[in-house]
């Protein structure tokens, strides 16, 4: 998959994990994009992990990993930033 694909994937995988773990209105599609892409990353390392594969080329089984992907890293992220607010 070249580099417009990983952007394509990438954007529509880091907006639906933001819908899903609410940070849609603190995320612009720069960030989505950013996170989706290393979404690509997280969720093909679990996915092997699991016995599965990976990302596969420009289809809805990538977009369901890389989304997969982008949710445990934005999990990550909010729990480090709500732990910091509280100190």
């Amino acid at each position: 998959m070249g580099i417009i694909g990983w952007l394509i994937i990438g954007a529509a995988a880091g907006w639906i994990a933001s819908l899903i773990t609410g940070n849609d209105k603190r995320m612009g599609a720069g960030m989505n994009v950013l996170v989706g892409v290393l979404g690509g990353f997280i969720g093909g390392l679990v996915m092997t992990l699991a016995g599965g594969y990976g990302i596969t080329g420009f289809n809805l089984y990538s977009l369901i990993v890389a989304t997969i992907g982008a949710i445990i890293l934005l999990l990550i992220v909010n729990a480090v930033r709500g732990k910091s607010r509280q100190r």
